[in-house]
């Protein structure tokens, strides 16, 4: 079950980069491609997730899913300011 919901996870937000990215390529708005950034960073986040959970149970890569969420979420924030100014 978890197996299922942690691939479903990954999907969506892989899904979520790609039509952001496309949106972005069209519009060439600042706040999509920061968005697009992000997704793309929680994209590997979950990823990462399922290596991590089923792949390679004995070694723990909390430290780099937690990295990578961290600068995904970082971006996100960055281009909020960024683009309010």
């Amino acid at each position: 079950m978890a197996a299922g919901i942690y691939l479903l996870c990954a999907l969506t937000s892989l899904t979520c980069c790609v039509l952001l990215f496309r949106a972005w390529r069209r519009n060439r708005a600042g706040l999509l491609f920061w968005s697009w950034l992000c997704f793309a960073g929680l994209s590997f986040n979950n990823v990462v997730l399922v290596v991590d959970k089923l792949l390679l149970p004995q070694v723990d890569l909390g430290p780099l899913r937690m990295a990578s969420a961290l600068v995904s979420l970082l971006l996100l924030l960055f281009g909020l300011v960024w683009e309010d100014q």
